[in-house]
């Protein structure tokens, strides 16, 4: 991860079961075999983790003080690319993200075990390469069953959309076009009609949900606010218990306990975070459970 990105990210100051449980407090399913994660009321949490530096694990670690519940209902592998070969894109997987997926035994399946959703986060890499630039709807589709397929051979729970370091152009690539972001998202709909598909707020690709007449806005079960530290709502989804117009960098975004009233009292959905790290950060995280939920965060080690 680049430091620019670093920069952008922390701006300072299954499909209808799941988008059921945003609307009346979150109770996941159980394993088979375990006990069933502790329910909670309120805002459903996303958490986006580092992987480069930072265990997916670490998003398992924090409980709420009353209930037990978990805190994070999302977490989302940051993050995979879409790379461009010279003719055409494709998914790409750098060391890091590659080591999570090869062992999803170890670092997927204890979060999902816990009723934690966990997401892969797709990205632009430099290369040309994005989300509103497929040349042809056949383009899009290939690209689609690439993210299915991943999604499919890591048993993971869904894909979030990241437009984001395209750099749309370089290497003879074409400019953003109309309908290359509605054929992607329509297809991996189909291919993926029960996992989960999410929208970061940012760049060509989410200000193109329209086409021909028709929208994919409504095909993202959640959508989010790019900015870090801001309050915006974002596009997508019509109903608010499907946005997050917050935006936490946690430790660093001072207001995220302002942002986390502000969610439950305009009657949102959902409540984004962003850089979980190691270690005990219940003190923070406690600043917005206590407004989402009535409850502190405990962390467990």
């Amino acid at each position: 991860m680049s430091p620019q990105h670093l920069r952008r990210r922390t701006l300072l100051s299954a499909f209808a079961a799941t988008t059921a449980a945003a609307t009346a407090g979150v109770t996941l399913p159980a394993q088979a075999g375990r006990r069933p994660p502790a329910a909670k009321s309120g805002p459903i949490s996303v958490v986006y983790v580092e992987v480069n530096n930072e265990s997916m694990l670490n998003a398992g670690r924090y409980r709420l003080a009353q209930g037990g519940a978990q805190v994070f209902d999302i977490a989302v592998i940051f993050a995979a690319n879409i790379n461009y070969d010279g003719s055409k894109a494709y998914l790409h997987f750098n060391e890091n993200v590659q080591n999570v997926l090869d062992n999803v035994a170890t670092q997927v399946r204890p979060l999902q075990q816990k009723g934690i959703k966990v997401l892969l986060s797709i990205l632009g890499n430099h290369q040309g390469a994005g989300f509103a630039n497929f040349p042809s709807q056949q383009a899009a589709d290939a690209f689609a069953q690439e993210l299915a397929d991943a999604v499919t051979r890591y048993g993971l729970d869904g894909i979030d959309f990241d437009d984001e370091y395209a750099e749309y152009g370089v290497n003879g690539t074409g400019q953003p076009n109309a309908s290359s972001f509605f054929y992607l998202v329509s297809a991996l709909r189909q291919k993926l009609p029960n996992k989960l598909i999410t929208l970061y707020d940012i760049g060509p690709s989410a200000a193109r949900l329209s086409y021909n007449g028709q929208s994919i806005a409504n095909t993202f079960d959640y959508a989010w606010n790019p900015y870090y530290g801001t309050w915006s709502v974002p596009r997508g989804p019509s109903d608010k218990a499907r946005l997050s117009p917050a935006a936490v960098h946690i430790n660093n975004s001072s207001n995220a306990a302002a942002l986390a009233a502000r969610t439950v009292n305009e009657g949102y959905g959902v409540f984004l975070t962003y850089d979980l790290r190691a270690g005990n950060s219940s003190s923070y995280i406690s600043g917005f459970t206590n407004q989402l939920y009535g409850s502190a965060a405990v962390y467990n080690p």
